[in-house]
């Protein structure tokens, strides 16, 4: 039996779209971050939100550029 071939869960042709999706959700989760940084005093901040916004901001745009350079040719 020949093993059957890899391939991606997502077909090439949305790569530009799925990247794009990713990157602007993920810069409007850091901009939601920024303006909470700089409009709440630093009594008020919690650290759990902090975190938890950060890294759901690294993941959108972590997997964002991902797509973008799978998207433009270069696989990583």
């Amino acid at each position: 039996m020949a093993p059957k071939p890899v391939t991606s869960p997502i077909p090439m042709h949305l790569y530009p779209a799925v990247s794009a999706l990713l990157l602007v959700v993920g810069l409007l989760v850091s901009a939601f971050f920024f303006i909470y940084e700089a409009t709440t005093s630093t009594r008020n901040r919690r650290l759990a939100k902090e975190l938890v916004t950060a890294t759901i901001a690294s993941g959108f745009l972590g997997f964002g550029s991902l797509f973008l350079l799978l998207a433009t040719g270069v696989y990583v």
